[in-house]
Parts: structure tokens; sequence; C-alpha cells
């Protein structure tokens, strides 16, 4: 397994770019990708060329992350305005506005099925699970405090949510908090099962395995990219290489592979056979805040593709085989 460079656009955006996903293709496209910056917009690129599809507008603070539907008809846009923003992807079309009042949104993800979208709720402590069909709160899964918070902790910022992740199956939902621990929800039932442990630095990102739904790998401030059994709360393993905060981790759809964006402006592929890291890419000048594995469909849609987006405003496409 390698990545091979095919393209960068070097001011994709006119500030730094935070957010990455791909859309996947539908019966009358291919797939995109969709890209969120601090410049307050959202643009949507074809998948082999880098051309620019569409400049999304909206927002009036910073995009700090973005979600595809999986039906690739819908995606979704979080701000530093604390709205986040849905929209037909085809027209740009506004389909909903759901505020999350008083809290940034650092993470956002669709249920596999697409009936859900799990919004990260920074401050609030919490994760709004938003029914897609009527854009209503479904529940709220709260991520529980420290029994004795400091005095001086008036905020509960410890336990400030950054990421979140759907298993493959839908029942299990994982996030992250800033306190470098992990919690992970039965969304039917909306109850904490249990909190995984082994960071000790804030975990800015997570992915489950999409061959096995157990398996749940975790990038952290600490440098480390930590790989867990999520149902046995056991971790299976820790990884090291970047030399500074793993800021974005996602898995090949072939489950063989994971790669990770990192603040030491690399891009690092990993062997999950051999647990290390098997290739480093620089194409970036600036900190990697995303890097995103195009999902498998699509007509005539054969090679493995990977996007990573910088502070440097600049997004990169890479060959996976």
């Amino acid at each position: 397994m390698k990545l091979a460079g095919l393209k960068s656009i070097e001011k994709a955006h006119d500030d730094s770019v935070w957010a990455a996903t791909w859309v996947p293709a539908t019966e009358d496209r291919p797939s995109l990708l969709l890209t969120g910056s601090l410049d307050e917009t959202v643009k949507l690129w074809r998948a082999d060329e880098l051309d620019l599809v569409r400049t999304n507008t909206g927002h009036s603070l910073g995009v700090a992350a973005v979600a595809a539907h999986p039906s690739g008809i819908i995606a979704a846009s979080s701000s530093l305005d604390s709205f986040v923003r849905v929209f037909d992807v085809d027209t740009n079309a506004t389909i909903a506005v759901l505020e999350a009042p008083s809290s940034e949104v650092w993470g956002m993800q669709f249920e596999p099925m697409g009936t859900i979208l799990a919004v990260a709720g920074g401050s609030s402590a919490s994760v709004k699970l938003w029914d897609t069909a009527s854009w209503r709160i479904l529940s709220t899964l709260s991520i529980p405090r420290p029994e004795a918070p400091k005095p001086s902790d008036k905020t509960n910022s410890k336990k400030f949510v950054l990421s979140v992740a759907w298993s493959p199956n839908g029942k299990r939902l994982a996030c992250g908090s800033m306190d470098g621990t992990i919690c992970v929800f039965d969304v039917e039932r909306s109850k904490l099962l249990h909190q995984l442990e082994g960071h000790n630095m804030p975990v800015r990102s997570l992915v489950f395995s999409p061959v096995d739904p157990r398996v749940l790998f975790s990038g952290s401030d600490d440098g480390h990219v930590n790989m867990h059994d999520a149902e046995g709360k056991t971790l299976v393993g820790s990884m090291s290489g970047h030399t500074s905060w793993v800021l974005s981790v996602d898995a090949s759809p072939d489950g063989g592979a994971i790669a990770t964006g990192s603040s030491d402006r690399t891009v690092r592929l990993w062997d999950l056979k051999m647990r290390a890291a098997i290739q480093t890419m620089s194409n970036h000048n600036d900190q990697v805040w995303s890097v995103a594995f195009r999902p498998p469909g699509g007509n005539g849609v054969r090679a493995g593709r990977l996007a990573s987006v910088s502070d440097d405003k600049s997004v990169s496409l890479y060959d996976y085989s």
C-alpha cells in the first residue's frame, strides 16, 4: 500500500482549511470533495482534477467541520458562528439551519444509514442527535463530567467535545474530548457504555474501522494514534511517529490502512498489520487539519483517493493503492 501525490491546489481557499470530507457519488455524478475554511466558505471539487465545482457561502464565521450524507444528496457545514447549515449538494439550496447555542461545533457525522446527524457540542459537554427527516433533536448524549471539578474550573472545559464517529452498523457513537477521554454510547438506548482511556491530551479525531465495528482509531494532541476495542474497553495498540499533534485520522475503505494529518505538517500512511507508519507525505507547509479517504462506489471508480487540507490554504490529492 502506498500514496502517490496527484495534485495540489495552493490557494484553494482564502484562509486556513480546517475540514474535508467526500460526498458520495449519486446516479447523476461522481463523488466530490467538500472542504471548509476559516474564509467562511465551503467548496466542492471534482475528485480527480480538483476542479472547483462551486463555492458555498452562508456562514458569518469560519467553517470548522463538514459532513456528507451517505446518499450524496445533502451535506452539512458547521461554523464558529454556532450554526450548522444543511444544504443540497447540487443546488446549494439551504435545507435546514441548526442552532448550537453558546457552543462551537468541532465535529459532526451522519449516521451510516443517513437518518441521524451527530453534532459534537463543544463546551456543552454533549453530542446532539438530529433527525434528518424533521431536523429536530432526537436526543442529547451527555458526557459525564469529573465528579470533583477543580474550584478554578468554572467552565467544565475539560469535557469540551471535539470529535464524533459512528460505528459502521450505526449502533455505537464515540466522541472524543479535550481531556483525552473517549466516550462510547449505545445510540438506541441513549446510554453511555464506557469511557476509553489512553490519551492524556485532546482527542481531535476518531474513526471506526470499516471492516470491524469493534475497532476504533483515535488521534490526539499527545502525538499518538491509538487503536481501541470499543466494545471490550481495551487499548489494542498505540502508534507513534508524528512529532506534534495528530489532528485527523481516517481509515482506508479496505480497512488495511489509516491516514493521519498532523501539526508537524505531514500526512502519514500507517499499515495496520505492521502497526507502523510506512509513508510520510510533506506536501503542506503548515499544519494538516484533515485527511479523508474517498469512499468506494460510483461509476467507473476503481482508484483509491486520499485528500488533505491545511492551514497553508491548500488542498492535496493522492492516489492510494
